[in-house]
């Protein structure tokens, strides 16, 4: 079935509100600039109380900025990553850990008028400004190679180990290039979505989302719109299987080696799966203009599309009034809530009642009304079956997905104790969904889903 056409709003977002202006670049390079200096001239202090001659010998410009994939942030929480490269004999035997903190230490001296001090990490040394902005120093040593000819490079993590000092950056290029620019747009839209909602903690590093979109990249799609569901649609389906990511140079890298970079992973799979769902009208043949505008702002959470909605002539003027107030974006997730370890079955049964009929099973119902419900009928489900043994408790997840329930600002999605049995009426267009989940000593142990299609008045 195909897709609502809005590409024009969307390359019109995309241009204007996704993709940092060139002001805005040229300010992310100067404060790099400004903080490249700091360090060195704090360097050369350093060496003189200590009677040292460290010294940078090569600086790298890496991540996002060097990728053109920063995006704009009404924060300014831009991340800025360099690498600076001392020689390997310069530095002796001093320790990845050793060296890092050198490194703040020669920052400290010449940014004593921050709020912060530099912060020594696992990966890198970081400034921050107080508007947000910060920028990350990973440190490097290099030695040069008599066999291959070239210098090889060694990042100071935990300890020194080898990296390509480029290798990300070209990798990318020859992607991007590869796709005819196709990769970076979707990045660019991938971060948008992943920091449209302030309360949205814990979720993947731009290098992540980079190689799954690289990895996943729907390419035969020309439609910006298209191009980008369909990538997306993907990585939920790669994520359902893997959550691991390995890095495509530096030998392959695992770039999810920790359990919190995982739980990054399944956030967005979660988030993004559920928005996507959001997106189903896009695809009804009596989708409007309105629906589709709507739907998009559900997704990115954005001022531009909530003025595309106040916008769009065939709204009155009460409607638009509602329209442009923001919904509460209040869907949870059993992941945040519960270690899941699915262990057990269930099933629920969901019956179906209002208007004159008797109370009968969803799936009959369907069949004798063309596969939707009517509005102001009672659903009601009952947690029929489970073979997880002894107590345990039960948790219901009730999702009002589309266009409707956004206007409404009624699209709920909490997490609650509900018992075995609970009843819903049936209020708005879209297709909702019902969750259940069997909670034992702390853990999720079975789950189970309900698809619940709402018509139209």
């Amino acid at each position: 079935m195909a897709m609502f056409d809005l590409s024009s709003k969307f390359n019109t977002f995309y241009t204007s509100y996704v993709v940092l202006p060139q002001p805005g670049q040229d300010e992310l390079h100067k404060k790099k600039d400004i903080n490249l200096q700091r360090l060195k001239d704090g360097l050369k202090e350093y060496n003189v109380e200590n009677g040292t001659s460290y010294s940078i010998v090569e600086t790298c410009v890496q991540g996002s900025v060097a990728m053109s994939t920063v995006v704009q942030n009404q924060e300014n929480d831009y991340d800025i990553d360099v690498a600076i490269v001392f020689d390997k004999s310069s530095l002796g035997e001093k320790g990845a850990q050793a060296t890092r903190n050198m490194v703040a230490n020669a920052l400290k001296r010449k940014t004593k008028q921050f709020n912060a001090e530099p912060e020594v990490k696992t990966s890198c040394v970081r400034v921050r400004y107080a508007d947000g902005y910060h920028i990350d120093f990973a440190v490097f040593r290099r030695h040069w190679d008599s066999l291959t000819r070239c210098y090889k490079y060694e990042h100071a993590g935990e300890d020194w180990t080898e990296r390509e000092l480029k290798g990300l950056t070209n990798w990318f290029r020859e992607q991007n290039d590869a796709s005819d620019g196709k990769l970076r747009r979707v990045v660019r839209l991938s971060k948008m979505f992943c920091k449209s909602r302030e309360e949205w903690k814990n979720m993947p590093s731009g290098l992540l989302q980079t190689v799954l979109c690289a990895e996943k990249l729907q390419s035969a799609y020309g439609r910006i719109d298209k191009l980008f569901y369909y990538t997306m649609q993907e990585i939920v389906n790669r994520l359902e299987s893997d959550t691991t990511v390995m890095a495509p140079v530096d030998n392959g890298r695992d770039l999810t080696p920790r359990k919190s970079d995982l739980q990054k992973m399944t956030n967005w799979k979660n988030r993004l799966k559920s928005k996507l769902e959001d997106l189903d009208v896009l695809f009804k043949d009596d989708c409007s203009l309105d629906d589709a505008i709507q739907a998009w702002y559900g997704f990115f959470n954005h001022d531009f599309w909530k003025k595309q909605v106040a916008e769009a002539s065939s709204y009155s003027l009460a409607t638009v009034k509602k329209s442009i107030v923001s919904y509460n974006d209040t869907e949870q997730f059993i992941e945040d809530m519960f270690p899941i370890s699915i262990q057990y079955n269930c099933r629920v049964e969901c019956f179906v009642s209002g208007d004159g009929w008797r109370e009968s099973h969803l799936a009959n119902f369907l069949s004798a009304l063309r596969k939707f419900i009517p509005h102001h009928f009672q659903v009601r489900c009952v947690l029929s079956y489970t073979d997880c043994p002894g107590n345990y408790r039960v948790f219901w997840k009730v999702k009002n997905v589309g266009p409707e329930a956004e206007r409404k600002n009624c699209l709920r999605g909490q997490i609650q104790e509900r018992g075995k049995t609970i009843s819903e009426p049936t209020s708005f267009f879209g297709n909702h969904y019902i969750e259940c989940y069997v909670i034992k000593d702390g853990i999720c142990v079975a789950r189970t889903r309900i698809n619940v299609p709402i018509g139209r008045r």
